[in-house]
């Protein structure tokens, strides 16, 4: 999937949680403010019937009514108590005419006495909500109203209206009419200013929203860019063109995964550049035996036995000796993809194991020289096909009859398995020559071998986290393998152990 849809969908996925969040937050507070002013909106409506018992002048139980979502519901309390005639108000009309007098509505609000079913009187004074022009709303109350003298409040949405009322009975002793106070607030009005700061809490939220998208855009194409220099640069390399690298920027994940895919390219730089000397160095080596062999073969007389018989000869060991190349290719390009079989051996009797199976070899007086007596965790497998590969050079560089000492030694955290010889020594310089592929040096220790043995030895002793040392004069060499000993898994030697 391209950096683009990357980009997208880091996009959609801030936007996205933004407005969840925005959403929620603003819903959220705007449901608890909507119900705060609702039940505001209650309680203001039950004060007016307070205010209306105060007009009549009765005392009876307190009205207490409270919504709970449904249309209209009845209070525990009695209505406005009927006041006896001679109190101030000797008919039903005019305690209602009494009360709409001095009950002022305020905003939003209305008020309505009805009287036997019918609108009866208004306000004096001009009213936000007239109740009395509103389709159905005196007969539903009236309705209502009609079986008992229990205060009501409800909610009336019809005829696009919808506003919170209160219908309170009236009555006066002797007055067979029935009265009903109604007030009314209308929600509309009520939630008028919320309403205006819901909206323009959406106009920032979508702001917001914009803003928040446009950063997202932004940051995440900042962020991205490693990994499009990433894409461009992986594009470009071939297998011809390897030494391109990205430029790495901060210290994020991103400039941290840039790092590492530099380090990948650093290595498959290395690897084939190794395969491609590798290449060179195996045509140069096989041309030689394949140059001899053709030659022979060229000049050879069918007609002559002997001279088939020294060809034939000549070809087999040619052969064979390609045949040995192939194999020390072979074994050169296994050790590094070879993880070694790690366990706990003892130095000391893979050093006596080592020099038995040198001992065998002819020409050469083999001493066991010392024993480290030390537990180090190594391939013994591994480490025995290495330390004979020195066996086998010190065979092949030195004279027959000298002396050549097998030995162990623990130093400060390594242990050292080392071949000492007696032949004529490296030329000064060409130490690091020797442990090339196909490395050789001529001087007096000639020219012999197929020139891997010492690579291998160096890659078997690298893959233990090890490496190869190398000690030379006139009067001879020591090559040592040099293994970490794995946290102090062996004990210090005694005095005098190491002399064997």
């Amino acid at each position: 999937m391209g950096l683009g849809s990357v980009r997208a969908r880091i996009l959609v996925s801030i936007i996205a949680v933004s407005f969840l969040g925005l959403t929620v937050a603003g819903g959220a507070a705007y449901l608890v403010q909507r119900d705060r002013i609702t039940a505001a909106v209650d309680a203001r409506l039950l004060q007016r019937v307070e205010s209306a018992r105060a007009v009549v002048g009765g005392a009876g139980a307190g009205a207490d009514a409270g919504a709970t979502g449904s249309d209209s519901q009845s209070t525990d309390g009695a209505g406005v108590p009927a006041v006896p005639s001679g109190d101030g108000f000797a008919t039903t009309r005019g305690a209602l005419h009494g009360v709409l007098e001095r009950v002022v509505p305020g905003r939003f609000e209305g008020a309505l006495g009805i009287v036997d079913g019918r609108a009866a009187f208004v306000p004096g004074v001009e009213s936000d909500l007239r109740l009395d022009a509103v389709p159905g709303f005196v007969e539903r109350v009236a309705t209502e109203s009609a079986d008992d003298d229990a205060v009501r409040i409800g909610t009336f949405a019809e005829s696009g209206h919808w506003f919170r009322y209160v219908a309170a009975p009236v009555g006066v002793a002797g007055d067979p009419q029935r009265g009903v106070y109604v007030d009314a607030i209308d929600l509309d009005g009520a939630l008028a200013d919320l309403n205006a700061a819901f909206v323009t809490y959406a106009a920032i939220a979508a702001g917001a929203v914009v803003a928040v998208g446009l950063a997202g855009w932004f940051v995440a194409g900042r962020l991205l860019e490693p990994v499009r220099r990433l894409r461009s640069t992986a594009s470009r390399i071939t297998v011809n063109a390897l030494d391109e690298r990205i430029p790495v920027h901060g210290r994020d994940e991103v400039s941290r995964l840039t790092e590492t895919v530099n380090g990948m390219l650093d290595r498959l730089d290395d690897s084939i550049s190794s395969q491609r000397r590798l290449l060179d160095d195996v045509r140069h080596e096989l041309k030689t035996p394949i140059t001899i062999v053709r030659g022979h073969l060229e000049l050879l007389d069918p007609a002559d036995v002997d001279e088939v018989r020294a060809t034939r000869d000549l070809a087999i060991g040619e052969l064979d000796r390609m045949v040995e190349l192939v194999d020390r290719i072979e074994l050169l390009a296994e050790v590094p993809a070879d993880s070694p079989v790690m366990e706990p051996v003892d130095v000391a009797e893979l050093t006596r194991t080592v020099h038995a199976k040198s001992s065998v070899m002819p020409g050469h007086d083999w001493r066991l020289a010392a024993t480290a007596d030390v537990t180090v965790v190594l391939d013994p497998r591994r480490i025995t096909q290495a330390w004979l590969q020195l066996v086998d050079n010190a065979a092949k560089y030195s004279d027959d009859g000298t002396q050549v000492r097998i030995g162990s030694t623990r130093g400060d955290g390594v242990v050292q398995l080392w071949v000492d010889d007696e032949g004529p020594g490296i030329p000064p310089g060409a130490e690091a020559r020797i442990f090339q592929r196909f490395g050789r040096v001529h001087a007096g220790r000639g020219i012999r071998g197929s020139g891997l043995g010492l690579p291998i030895v160096e890659a078997i002793a690298g893959s233990h986290g090890g490496r190869v040392e190398v000690s030379s004069s006139s009067a001879g060499s020591r090559f040592s393998i040099v293994v970490p000993i794995d946290g102090g898994a062996g004990r210090a030697p005694a005095e005098g152990e190491e002399n064997g």
